[in-house]
């Protein structure tokens, strides 16, 4: 059986990673699964500085998923290449994704230059146009063509394939895909969480402490295969990385049939650390039932031909 995929010029052992965010910025799951064994290890997004995030509470759980405003705390781009990478070099892991994020082109730019010197186990830079969780989600970067292709030509300095992640909350998702792709961006992630809020009736205020949050988990999961379809249509050279309440083997199955190259495992983590593992598993043996012995034979399978 072949696992292997390629997303732009990056090959992988298989199609399975962490979703940034979810697995923390080194090696908090090493006791559930073996991180060596991912596809790639995705990095919780870092600025070029620390930063604290947003106040509490910071988690809340849904019917179908959970809603956060975590608010993209971190120890930063340098704080994290002293101790988080270092720690998932002698774990063995030899394929990490950096995520990253900034407030203006210039700290994005911090950041990826940053990371010019990072070791060559780090093999790609995800740039997050897209966190719902700072500024109250009032600006995404991922919601403007112009601004996002700013982003992404400002973090080449990173001298490393760039993979741009996107907001499904716009009706702009496949043309700002064409514009990073354009600025030079090799894949684009899709997606990051829906704009949420949940309201406690007994205070009559938010329950999280920075108000709105990102709601993701399996209330989000066809919304995120819709948009891989759909930018699979308008960009088929395109990589394409599917994230979005992935829960189980069918669920992983689906964004590859949508048009994804590879996938990223993100609230399932949450409730199961060991996800990730047990979906390489079922991937494989889902290819062995389904009489496949290539899984790239999938990508794009459900789009007529």
């Amino acid at each position: 059986m072949d696992l292997r995929v390629r997303v732009g010029t990056i090959e992988l052992p298989n199609p399975v990673m962490v979703a940034s965010g979810t697995a923390g910025h080194s090696t908090e799951l090493s006791g559930y699964v073996d991180l060596a064994r991912l596809g790639a290890f995705v990095v919780k997004s870092l600025h070029v500085d620390p930063w604290a995030g947003n106040p509490g509470p910071r988690v809340h759980p849904l019917s179908a998923g959970m809603i956060n405003s975590v608010g993209l705390q971190g120890p930063g781009v340098a704080g994290w290449l002293g101790d988080g990478c270092r720690r998932l070099l002698d774990a063995g892991v030899e394929r990490i994704v950096v995520s990253i994020w900034g407030r203006t082109v210039a700290e994005y730019a911090a950041a990826a230059a940053a990371l010019a010197a990072a070791p060559p186990e780090v093999i790609a830079v995800e740039v997050n146009l897209s966190c719902p969780n700072l500024d109250g989600g009032r600006h995404l970067f991922a919601h403007d063509e112009a601004q996002s292709a700013d982003v992404i030509a400002a973090c080449s300095v990173a001298g490393r394939p760039l993979w741009a992640k996107l907001s499904p909350n716009t009706d702009r998702t496949a043309a700002v895909a064409g514009a990073v792709r354009e600025a030079g961006a090799e894949a684009v992630t899709l997606t990051n969480t829906l704009l949420g809020m949940v309201i406690d009736t007994e205070t009559r205020r938010p329950v999280l402490g920075g108000g709105g949050g990102g709601v993701s988990g399996p209330a989000m999961h066809a919304v995120a295969v819709r948009q891989v379809y759909d930018c699979a249509i308008a960009h088929p050279d395109l990589a394409l990385v599917g994230v979005g309440g992935i829960a189980s083997t069918r669920d992983a199955i689906e964004f590859l049939l949508a048009g994804a190259s590879a996938c990223q495992i993100g609230t399932a983590n949450f409730a199961d650390p060991s996800t990730c593992a047990r979906l390489i598993d079922g991937v494989e043996a889902w290819c062995r039932a389904h009489d496949i012995t290539a899984i790239g034979e999938l990508t794009g399978g459900a789009h007529e031909r």
